[in-house]
């Protein structure tokens, strides 16, 4: 198992895993997230072209889909209810989305993230609580909420090691 850029060829795939983790959260009981169809392949096809898209493949087959980059994200600059851990540079992790459920593949693409930049930052829809409770499990401590462009609230959380 290894984590490695997108390339072209993997869109198709990564809407797919897109997809079924839409239909994994309606389930779930979160509704709101994700409904507009977003992210996609294209979606994907951006984060590539950016150089932040990124997959976990094993044996040809890829097991998730990330957006990974270290720099300031716009939609952290203000952050309600609560504060940062620190203001020290940090990475970002966005549209994490995983093939199959309960994998423990959230695990590996963390890893991954960590051994790139120590302080970490992520958030997440309220009724999101599959992921709420991994990220907690994991040790990211909830700091607050942020507004994304569009103006939806998210739960913010931050680690460092």
């Amino acid at each position: 198992m290894f984590v490695r850029k997108t390339t072209e060829s993997d869109l198709a795939c990564i809407g797919e895993i897109y997809e079924n983790a839409r239909r994994f959260m309606r389930e779930s009981g979160n509704p709101n997230q994700w409904n507009n169809g977003l992210p996609n392949a294209d979606t994907a096809r951006q984060d590539m072209e950016r150089g932040v898209g990124y997959i976990v493949e094993d044996e040809g087959k890829i097991l998730a889909v990330f957006m990974f980059s270290v720099e300031n994200d716009p939609t952290y600059t203000n952050i309600y209810n609560g504060a940062w851990l620190s203001d020290e540079p940090y990475g970002v992790i966005h549209r994490i989305a995983v093939a199959e459920q309960g994998s423990g593949i959230i695990d590996y693409c963390i890893n991954y993230c960590f051994a790139i930049c120590h302080n970490l930052r992520i958030d997440t829809h309220r009724d999101n609580i599959p992921m709420r409770r991994a990220l907690e499990k994991r040790g990211f401590q909830y700091c607050g909420i942020i507004y994304l462009e569009n103006g939806d609230e998210r739960i913010a959380y931050q680690k460092m090691i």
